[in-house]
């Protein structure tokens, strides 16, 4: 699909020069001009089964591992060949070629992730993307592409109902006109999900709502664009977006006796649990081409994310008569109190008097910055050059403001009293990163082959406020990082490919830990693969990766007692293989109807290569997930294979297809044990244990009742498996049971 940034020569007769700088792949006949491997998604796969949930879409990607956490993708973990996979912070997420994450560089924790619904496409690139894209290259690239200004007069509405009342509507209508002084082209978008959730609240006297755990998003986005009647081809575009989500989403989890019970339940002691976002981003994007050979676009960017989270953080079996914190003897962070299974359990149960601690992670981020590429291609008499250079400057910051609250429960569950700090005093920091990126890269063909090195260089600036004592301290630091790599491909034939590639990847810490002395995680990453497309139908790639990653960064204790301070864990060496293939039985026949059918394998052997320390940043016992890790032992969350494939018909008016999933299982922690318990702090803790195996299935059927309207059935998960999908934050967590849905999409 071309965006409304076509250039075309003003008054020339030759065809449109087609320029789409911000997408990463471009197109999916693009990916055999890649030097390592990629996947590029179109609408049709992420519109098949109704997916709004990342989730469920990234399955399709070889390579592509995730931990499911809301069953919604609210706070997606995904990582790709086993780098960790924490809140997405290994990766360069983008939308549109602009940096998405809150503060990628200060915090790039995804407690926003772009909505998968309202895509047009989806991107992702492993080991290639190492130089053009930063600052988070160890683990890859993941663009997500937003509905583009049509060419033409062009209106979209997609209407949803589903269980748990669940309702979705996404519309869309643009067009292009043209005028004395060029064309110009609109885009009005609008996306809204509302639901009850799955999860179902202990009721207590004080509390009878116990099925509100859904959540409701509004997305509204619009889009201009300019192009000029100039002599050189050029054209402008800007982008405003919104978002505001309110959800009841808890960190608490169950108890493994609880799970097994009911693994839908909630406990009582989670019912003011509730986070709620605001997030706008702008971009003005310029593109010219000052001659045929030449393009340079430049864009600036600001975006700005809120969010409170207020959720409970701790329990006590004292009542509280005040906001201070109840003493330690008596109370729990909640993972122990779920693995202790006791006195503390049965206050989050609501059936013993105690204090619920909870917290107010009150956050503001700003990200924003001015990026330029500039592209040249060059023939000389036996080399082509496809020269690319880019720059950026850009700055975020992380603003901290929180506070505490104890709410007194009675032993019937009621809570009788609450007393809550004043605002700031649970937290007062703010953390700045100004970046400079700068990346030069050379494709250079000659006959059947190309050979792409390149180099990334970025210069952090790092500042940190800290107003949590009697007086502010400030601290500064600054670090400098590489990513040189260099890409080969040969065409053995016009439908054979084979490529390869050494690169080096980074991804930097944030402020508080590189002024604590924390360096960048570092990695080396090898890869060989490659390609066939035929005209019947087939399409296959291949790709065998090693990578050895270094000062491996744990972003977070999450779920931890402390701090959360962000931990060493080593060295780590990740290898595998990726395989993706596509078949058309009915087009390579000629049967007279479509049968497409797709698989997506990835084995992976992801292991720490050194002794994971018992000591943390801070000098005191690591309470992350990667406690106890020792060589040999294999990555959390990171399974030893995982298979995607699906199939479906295509018949006149009548589409059916089915997709399945499956993931074996998986340790959660490091230190590869069954037992909920961690080895450093000697405290049961509901964080560490396994997680379960299991298998999805998915179907859907639509049927058009004419050529711009189908009404669509589909049933997610429909074997109705329960199963623990994650330990994090709190204790073994289920992914989304049974939904059945039914939607009416127009095209007009």
């Amino acid at each position: 699909m071309t965006s409304f940034l076509a250039l075309h020569r003003a008054g020339a007769a030759e065809d449109p020069l087609e320029l789409d700088p911000l997408r990463v792949v471009g197109a999916r006949e693009q990916i055999e001009r890649l030097p390592g491997a990629a996947t590029y998604l179109d609408e049709s796969e992420i519109r098949v089964q109704g997916y709004d949930n990342i989730d469920q879409v990234i399955r399709r990607v070889p390579g592509a591992y995730f931990r499911t956490e809301d069953g919604y993708g609210l706070f997606p973990n995904i990582s790709f060949r086993g780098v960790g996979s924490m809140r997405t912070s290994k990766l360069t997420v983008m939308e549109d070629g602009i940096l998405s994450a809150p503060a990628p560089y200060s915090n790039p924790s995804a407690y926003y992730t772009p909505t998968t619904g309202r895509m047009s496409g989806l991107e992702a690139i492993k080991g290639s993307s190492q130089v053009r894209y930063g600052p988070h290259t160890t683990g890859g690239v993941l663009n997500y592409l937003s509905t583009p200004i049509p060419q033409q007069a062009e209106g979209y509405v997609r209407a949803v109902y589903g269980e748990n009342n669940e309702a979705r509507l996404h519309a869309y209508y643009g067009n292009v006109v043209e005028i004395e002084s060029g064309t110009v082209g609109i885009l009005v978008e609008n996306y809204y999900r509302t639901t009850e959730g799955f999860k179902t609240i202990d009721t207590k006297p004080d509390f009878e709502r116990g099925d509100r755990t859904g959540f409701t998003k509004v997305e509204p986005m619009v889009k201009l664009g300019f192009e000029p009647r100039t002599d050189v081809p050029q054209s402008w575009e800007l982008k405003v977006g919104y978002t505001d989500m309110d959800a009841d989403e808890t960190y608490l989890g169950l108890s493994e006796d609880d799970f097994e019970r009911d693994p839908l339940r909630r406990y009582a002691a989670s019912r003011f649990d509730r986070i709620e976002t605001e997030h706008v981003r702008t971009a003005l994007t310029h593109e010219i081409a000052p001659t045929p050979d030449t393009r340079i676009s430049t864009t600036g960017y600001f975006n700005r994310f809120e969010r409170a989270w207020y959720k409970l953080h701790e329990v006590s079996t004292d009542a509280s008569s005040d906001a201070s914190r109840p003493d330690s003897a008596n109370r729990r962070n909640l993972s122990r109190a779920l693995a202790e299974n006791g006195d503390h359990l049965a206050v989050l149960r609501g059936e013993q008097a105690g204090t619920l601690r909870y917290r107010n992670n009150n956050r503001t981020y700003d990200s924003y910055g001015v990026q330029q590429t500039y592209r040249a291609d060059i023939v000389g008499p036996a080399v082509e050059h496809n020269i690319e250079l880019g720059v950026r400057l850009h700055h975020d910051y992380e603003d901290r403001f929180q506070e505490e609250t104890n709410y007194n429960q009675l032993d019937n569950g009621a809570i009788d009293g609450r007393f809550r700090q004043e605002p700031g005093t649970q937290d007062d920091r703010r953390g700045e990163t100004t970046a400079f990126a700068v990346y030069l890269q050379d494709r250079m063909e000659f006959g059947d082959w190309s050979v792409t090195p390149g180099l990334r260089y970025e210069h952090l600036r790092f500042r940190m406020r800290d107003s949590r004592g009697a007086e502010t301290e400030r601290s500064r630091s600054h670090l400098d990082v590489f990513a040189p790599g260099i890409g080969v491909t040969y065409d053995y034939t016009d439908r054979l490919t084979f490529f390869g590639g050494m690169h080096r990847g980074i991804s930097s810490p944030g402020p508080g830990d590189a002024i604590a002395g924390l360096r960048e995680e570092r990695s080396i990453g090898y890869e060989l693969g490659s390609r066939y497309q035929d005209r019947q139908g087939f399409q296959a790639e291949a790709t065998l990766f090693w990578t050895d990653f270094s000062n491996l960064i744990v972003p977070d204790n999450i779920g931890g007692a402390g701090t959360g301070e962000t931990e060493n864990a080593g060295d780590v060496r990740t290898a595998g293989l990726e395989l993706a293939l596509f078949y058309d039985p009915g087009v390579a026949g000629d049967w007279g109807f479509r049968n497409p059918n797709r698989l997506a394998l990835t084995l992976t052997d992801a292991r720490i290569r050194s002794d994971v320390s018992a000591d943390g940043a801070s000098g005191g016992a690591v309470e992350s997930i990667f406690a106890g890790g020792e060589k040999g032992n294999r990555l959390p969350y990171v399974p030893e294979y995982q298979v995607s494939a699906g199939t479906g018909i295509e018949f006149g008016p009548w589409g059916a297809y089915l997709d399945g999933f499956y993931v074996p299982a998986t340790y959660a922690s490091a230190n590869n044990s069954s037992e909920q318990f961690n080895p450093n702090t000697g405290d049961p803790d509901a964080r560490f244990g396994k997680n379960d195996a299991y298998f999805l299935l998915d179907v859907s059927v639509h049927y058009a009742l004419t050529d711009n309207a189908k009404v669509i059935g589909g049933v997610q998960n429909l074997l109705d498996r329960e199963y623990i999908a994650s330990r994090l934050p709190h204790g073994p967590r289920p992914g989304h049971p049974r939904f059945a849905s039914v939607s009416l999409e127009v095209n007009f």
